[in-house]
């Protein structure tokens, strides 16, 4: 199926179909001067699929994980571009999750003042999130995310047969931000998440739904500043569990710990029970006070307190400030025992 996101710039297409990386230059135009942008975690095939159709092609190889989307490895993606005489003209495709897609596509936005950005991501949490939006960001002085910019696709193409590949763990972590998103938005696709009998066969409908909620808040707020935060939910509390927990969860597993403490009861309930399903944890497993350094360095914290959002009811939220006192008690609800 094809998706449009609408952009002040005009916008971009997303296709969403099986077998689509084999067919990615009918989808992408291809005939230019391309840099492949992929990480030692990714199965080689999908990159080789997209250069096999790249009549100049070149691949960047970057190390897996979250500590290698830094500037260091930022400054190696330009001057490969340097050495290969990318020019304005050209492109960069990101293959793989949402650290390649991040640092391939800044890339793309600071290479001679921003070149075409193309994003074929491969992971379940790359294809519902990072996937539209333009952000694009590195990691910098241990925080993430710190450096960035905005910077639109000209195309996205997902392909959901990748997630064949992924492990297990991988492919709940990213159906967590599926039901974030379903938790605040969309109440038939959380009980579609709640009630699949078959993830595999579910997948498609789940990643086009997941996406048309998405596209939906990027395409009223680009800018972030005001309905966009909703895609923080489980967020503000998540992203100090994986700061303080050095590599021990997943993102999108920090996200389900975050989630239930920023929910009233009967909402936390139904979703502890579907992250419980898909074996995500569910419970913070640190003191409030070691998680409040990390908030209170949080981008989006200003004055003292940050906007969280909160599920009173699935399918519906609403934004509230808070302090740390607030924070607490709210952490106070999910605590590991």
């Amino acid at each position: 199926m094809e998706l449009f996101c609408h952009t002040p710039a005009g916008g971009y297409g997303i296709a969403v179909e099986r077998g689509a990386i084999g067919k990615a230059a009918q989808l992408a135009d291809l005939d230019r001067k391309v840099l492949v942008v992929t990480d030692t975690g990714v199965p080689p095939a999908y990159s080789d699929a997209v250069l096999s159709q790249c009549p100049d092609g070149h691949r960047f190889v970057m190390a897996e994980g979250e500590k290698h989307k830094s500037v260091t490895t930022w400054e190696a993606i330009l001057k490969e571009m340097l050495q290969l005489g990318l020019t304005r003209k050209d492109a960069v495709v990101a293959v793989g999750g949402g650290v390649v897609g991040d640092i391939a596509g800044f890339a793309a936005a600071t290479y001679m003042r921003g070149i075409d950005f193309i994003n074929i991501p491969t992971t379940l949490l790359s294809q519902v999130d990072s996937s539209v939006g333009g952000k694009t960001g590195i990691n910098c002085g241990g925080v993430k995310n710190s450096v960035g910019a905005f910077h639109y696709p000209v195309r996205v193409i997902i392909d959901p047969d990748c997630l064949s590949t992924l492990d297990g763990r991988l492919v709940s972590e990213g159906l967590a931000e599926a039901i974030k998103m379903a938790a605040t938005s969309d109440a038939a696709l959380f009980e579609k998440i709640e009630k699949s009998r078959n993830l595999a066969e579910d997948l498609e409908d789940i990643i086009a739904s997941a996406l048309r909620i998405k596209i939906n808040v990027v395409e009223h707020d680009p800018g972030e500043k005001g309905l966009r935060k909703v895609l923080n939910f489980g967020h503000t509390i998540g992203h100090a569990i994986e700061a303080a927990a050095l590599d021990e969860y997943f993102h999108g597993e920090c996200v389900a710990m975050g989630m239930p403490c920023m929910a009233s009861p009967e909402a936390a309930g139904r979703i502890i029970g579907v992250l419980e399903k898909y074996n995500l944890p569910t419970r913070i497993p640190f003191a409030p006070e070691t998680l409040m350094p990390y908030i209170l360095h949080d981008k989006k914290m200003a004055s003292g307190k940050v906007t969280v959002v909160y599920v009173d009811k699935i399918g519906s939220f609403e934004f509230r400030q808070a302090g740390p006192e607030e924070l607490k008690c709210y952490m106070d609800n999910n605590l590991e025992k």
